[in-house]
């Protein structure tokens, strides 16, 4: 049985609560891109146990393996996202992108023996990032209100039902590995969130500084990182500070790390 099976009756117990909570918090006090925050909160509460409990600290111990391990699976997961990119890009009509993206999958695929190794990048291949909500907003469908969703973290009204169209355009569900050998694709897969969530953690200074509110910071953080995706990567002022800042602390990171 998986987690959100085990999950689902305290989720769903979890939701009743919270959206009967929405009342408490009055209409003038709400922040215009998060008219369900009561709701949002008490799944942002529940979130950040979880990733308290177990995620982070699985993400911590991940990050002490040798980093050509890490590099590695970084790569593999990121192989099959190209796959989610081209399939974006060429809905968003970008043919130069999606050549792009051809080429990696192919290079990274054989030569990069299975996308372990990155032979497209210095072939000056550059990596893309395009998924279903940002073509919806490049189609110019609102991103609507700001959604925590459990166990997957911020989305908006936009994106959540996006990821479903994201997911079944990754090839890692679409093999025979999942029902034949599901041990080995339910490895895969808690593998690939955990060298997600371990991709997050210099984020995590960052978005301390944004506000004394973790939900805030990261309800900004992430609206402000979603509106630049959707603009095809032209930030405004404030979210180039962000990334500036977000360069920064990941090159202090890899400092610490060589040391």
């Amino acid at each position: 049985m998986s987690v959100v099976s085990r999950l689902r009756p305290g989720l769903l117990a979890l939701m009743f609560l919270g959206l009967t909570g929405c009342a408490t918090v009055p209409s003038e006090d709400r922040h215009p891109d998060d008219p369900w925050e009561s709701y949002n909160r008490a799944v942002f509460e529940f979130n950040e146990d979880f990733d308290e409990s177990l995620l982070r600290p699985a993400a911590v111990q991940y990050r002490r393996l040798p980093q050509p391990v890490q590099t590695g699976v970084g790569n593999f997961f990121s192989n099959l996202d190209d796959f989610t990119v081209l399939f974006n890009n060429l809905l968003q009509g970008n043919l130069e992108n999606s050549a792009s993206d051809t080429g990696r999958i192919m290079f990274n695929s054989t030569f990069g023996l299975f996308g372990l190794i990155d032979v497209a990048s210095p072939m000056g291949l550059e990596k893309h990032n395009e998924d279903f909500g940002q073509t919806l907003g490049a189609w110019g469908v609102a991103r609507g209100p700001y959604l925590q969703l459990p166990l997957l973290g911020p989305s908006t009204a936009r994106d959540a039902p996006a990821r479903l169209v994201d997911r079944y355009t990754n090839p890692l569900y679409h093999t025979n590995l999942r029902s034949d050998h599901a041990g080995w694709w339910g490895g895969l897969t808690v593998l690939d969130v955990v060298d997600m969530r371990a991709g997050l953690i210099p984020t995590e200074r960052m978005l301390e500084q944004l506000s004394d509110d973790p939900y805030i910071a990261m309800r900004q953080g992430y609206l402000q990182r979603r509106e630049f995706l959707v603009r095809g990567g032209r930030p405004d002022d404030e979210a180039d500070a962000m990334l500036d800042e977000l360069e920064e602390l990941e090159a202090l990171e890899a400092e610490e790390i060589e040391r």
